[in-house]
C-alpha cells in the first residue's frame, strides 16, 4: 500500500489532474502542448519549414541561376522540367529568381524585426520601469516618431544614401520597433510593483539586473507573439518598397519585386504574377497562424 494507492480510478490509472499535480509540469511545457495541440499553428510550421528550406537550398541544387540571361524570354511555364515557372523579360528563370526573392524577403523579415526586437525591447523595459520624467521622454520621442509617414522616412533614408539590402534592413527596423517598445512598456509597468520585483529591489540588486533578470523574461511572452506577427508586416513593407522600385538592385530581387514584374504583364503573362503572389500569401498566413497559436498558448486568461 503506497500513497499514492487512493489516487487511482478503477481502472488502476491516476487521474490526468492529480498525474500532472504529481509529475509537475512548467510554464513553457504547457504552453508548448498547448501550440502543438493547434492543427493550423502545427501545419503552418510545417509548410514554413519547406518554404525556408526551399529558399536557402534551392538555388545550391537548382540547375539555373538566377541572374542567369538566355535568349529563353517570356516563355510560358514547360512540362519537361527545364523551366517549371517561365522565364522573365531577360530570359532568367523564374522558379531561380523565386526562390532568391523568398529568401531576401525573409531576410528582410528576420533581421528588421531582430532590430526592432532589440531597440522596442531594451527602450520600453526602460522607460516603463524607471517611470516618471524618463518614461514620459522616452514616450514623446517614440509618439514624435510615430507621426512621422512610414513612407516618407523610408524614403528620405534611400535617396540621401545609396539603396542597398543593408539600408533597407536599417531602415525598416528603425520605425517597427516603436510597436514593440510600447507592448513592452506597457507589461513592465504591469509587473514592476510586484512582489517578486521589490523583493530583489530591497536585497540590493541593481536596476540593469532587475531589468534584465526578472523584468525581460516575463514578457518574453508577448514579445514572442509580436515577433511573429512583425515579420508578416516587415515583409510587406519591403514589398510595397519594391513595388515602388525602391527595393534591392538587380540582379538581386525580392517577392515584392516579382510581384512588381508580374502586375505590369498580368493580362498576357500571369503567371509571372502567380507564384510569387502564391508564395507571399502562402507565407505571411503561416506566420499570422504562428503567432495566433502562441498568442493562444501563452495567454494564461485562456487557460
Amino acid at each position: 500500500m503506497t500513497d499514492l494507492d487512493p489516487l487511482l480510478d478503477p481502472t488502476g490509472r491516476i487521474e490526468p489532474v492529480q498525474k500532472a499535480i504529481v509529475g509537475g509540469r512548467s510554464l513553457w511545457d504547457d504552453a508548448r502542448t498547448r501550440l502543438f495541440r493547434n492543427r493550423a499553428a502545427v501545419i503552418s510550421m510545417w509548410i514554413l519549414g519547406f518554404l525556408v528550406l526551399f529558399a536557402v537550398f534551392g538555388p545550391f541544387v537548382w540547375v539555373h541561376k538566377y541572374s542567369t540571361i538566355s535568349d529563353l524570354r517570356t516563355i510560358a511555364p514547360t512540362l519537361d522540367g527545364m523551366h517549371p515557372l517561365g522565364t522573365d523579360l531577360q530570359g532568367r528563370d523564374l522558379l531561380a529568381r523565386l526562390m532568391i526573392g523568398l529568401r531576401i524577403s525573409l531576410m528582410v523579415g528576420i533581421v528588421a524585426t531582430a532590430v526592432s526586437l532589440v531597440i522596442g525591447v531594451t527602450w520600453g523595459a526602460t522607460a516603463g520601469y524607471l517611470g516618471g520624467r524618463v518614461d514620459n521622454f522616452m514616450m514623446r520621442i517614440v509618439d514624435v516618431l510615430y507621426a512621422l509617414p512610414f513612407i516618407f522616412f523610408v524614403i528620405l533614408l534611400l535617396t540621401v544614401f545609396e539603396r542597398n539590402i543593408v539600408l533597407i534592413f536599417a531602415a525598416i527596423g528603425a520605425i517597427e520597433w516603436l510597436t514593440m517598445a510600447r507592448i513592452v512598456r506597457g507589461q513592465t509597468l504591469a509587473i514592476k510593483g510586484k512582489e517578486f520585483i521589490e523583493a530583489a529591489r530591497a536585497s540590493g540588486v541593481s536596476r540593469k539586473d532587475i531589468i534584465l533578470r526578472h523584468i525581460l523574461p516575463n514578457v518574453i511572452g508577448p514579445v514572442a507573439v509580436y515577433v511573429t506577427l512583425t515579420i508578416p508586416v516587415v515583409i510587406l513593407a519591403e514589398s510595397f518598397l519594391s513595388f515602388l522600385g525602391l527595393g534591392v538592385n538587380e540582379p538581386l530581387t525580392s517577392l515584392g519585386v516579382l510581384i512588381s514584374d508580374g502586375a505590369h504583364r498580368m493580362e498576357e503573362k500571369p503567371w509571372m504574377l502567380l507564384a510569387p503572389a502564391i508564395t507571399m500569401a502562402v507565407t505571411l498566413l503561416c506566420l499570422n497562424f504562428i503567432g495566433d497559436g502562441l498568442r493562444d498558448a501563452l495567454d494564461p486568461k485562456d487557460r
